[in-house]
């Protein structure tokens, strides 16, 4: 560990700049086999998410229907009860002796047909709900069974990229795995989360026409100087991204055209000098 952090301190900041666009290099490569496979991953991911909700949903429902059709067991069982105590109170309205009794018994046996009707109203409702259930069911079944139809194509087409692409990624994150290690932790995590925050994954760019190859922005000429130096580790103070000079880079420097030198105007003092020339060569 020590070895290691000596290793580090010896390394120039020219040196892990260098290692670090390296790295830059290898990871924007990544990404580009990235890319080349689109949103096939997020899609797939979306049809997975897709099909696990319409089984959620069916479960549910089904799981409805079970307890409706308990509810109308449940009702059915009722219903038969208050019949029989019906029955039991049709016979002793023809044993009565009084008007008192006549009149609780016929009370009794109202109560208990409402009952009954109010129980055979609930089953109607729970039958109707689970005939909804049932369709509603059947609907998310056809969604589930096109999700997964749509999920295996998705799948092979993913598979097919991958599969050209991944001995290539992996080469390529074995090198990343090999340049890491020349470049000091702090820097490191500075340059993982800078690229991280980057639309375009660029964690260090170079200087190109006097500005940020990742914002454009103007750099100050006594920057560019003191990137050019390898004192110390700069960043664009717009966007933030690590700055390094184009030669670091190996990217050839384009020459500024030089703008036309303009004709030197006349003086009158000139003027008055060669109209006395004139004579004096006749």
């Amino acid at each position: 560990m020590a070895t290691e952090k000596k290793q580090e301190k010896e390394r120039s900041v020219k040196e892990r700049l260098e290692a670090l666009y390296k790295l830059q290099s290898l990871l924007s490569e990544i990404d580009r086999i990235r890319i080349l496979r689109g949103e096939l991953p997020n899609e797939v991911k979306d049809l997975e998410d897709e099909i696990i909700r319409f089984r959620t949903r069916i479960t549910k429902f089904e799981d409805e229907i079970a307890e409706l059709k308990k509810l109308i067991q449940e009702k059915k069982g009722d219903i038969e009860a208050r019949k029989l105590k019906i029955a039991k109170y049709d016979q002793q309205l023809n044993e009565v002796r009084n008007n008192r009794e006549f009149a609780f018994l016929e009370k009794e046996k109202e109560y208990e047909s409402l009952e009954v009707e109010l129980a055979e109203k609930k089953i109607r409702d729970a039958e109707e709900k689970i005939s909804q259930k049932e369709e509603e069911i059947k609907a998310a079944q056809e969604e589930l069974a096109d999700n997964q139809s749509i999920l295996e194509d998705k799948k092979k087409e993913l598979s097919e990229i991958v599969s050209e692409t991944r001995q290539e990624e992996e080469a390529l994150l074995v090198k990343t795995k090999e340049i890491e290690p020349l470049i000091d932790d702090y820097t490191l995590k500075a340059f993982k989360r800078i690229r991280g925050n980057a639309h375009n994954g660029l964690g260090i760019v170079s200087v190109q026409r006097d500005a940020c190859g990742g914002c454009f922005n103007r750099i100050p000429p006594q920057r560019q100087l003191e990137i050019k130096m390898h004192k110390k580790i700069i960043v664009c103070e717009y966007c933030g991204r690590i700055l390094i000079d184009p030669a670091l880079a190996g990217i050839q420097e384009e020459k500024k055209e030089e703008a036309p030198a303009k004709p030197k105007r006349a003086t009158r003092k000139s003027a008055e000098k060669k109209a006395a020339a004139e004579p004096a060569a006749e």
